[in-house]
């Protein structure tokens, strides 16, 4: 729900607001938001039927990369509007935020490579 009106936001409200490369990056934070938010659902799901423990590992990744790059991409794009230009910590969190994703894709996909049996 929050990346639809983060989205909405940002198309409606901060295209006259930010330049088209801020308002671009705007859009790739709530793109990011919303697939890993799906895949957030389908870890919960995954996870009641299996009790595997990487899913939970994989949801509190995907949880700090939302937060770490969604929400520093957010920061940075609108940083002229928020009076935050001096926020030069704000560049180096977001690849953080995308290790986060990664290593939270590896933790998802790990245990249905390893174990024979996955749905006991």
């Amino acid at each position: 729900m929050l990346s639809v009106i983060l989205g909405a936001f940002g198309a409606h409200l901060l295209k006259e607001l930010l330049s088209p490369d801020k308002l671009e990056s705007f859009q790739t934070g709530v793109r990011y938001q919303f697939f890993h938010g799906i895949a957030l659902i389908l870890v919960g799901i995954l996870w009641q039927l299996t009790k595997i423990s990487q899913l939970k590992v994989a949801a509190y990744l995907f949880l700090s990369g939302t937060l770490l790059f969604s929400g520093s991409i957010y920061l940075l794009s609108c940083n002229n509007i928020l009076g935050i230009e001096h926020w030069t910590f704000l560049g180096p969190i977001t690849p953080l935020g995308g290790i986060s994703y990664i290593v939270g894709w590896f933790f998802f996909f790990y245990p249905f490579f390893t174990k024979k049996e996955i749905f006991s």
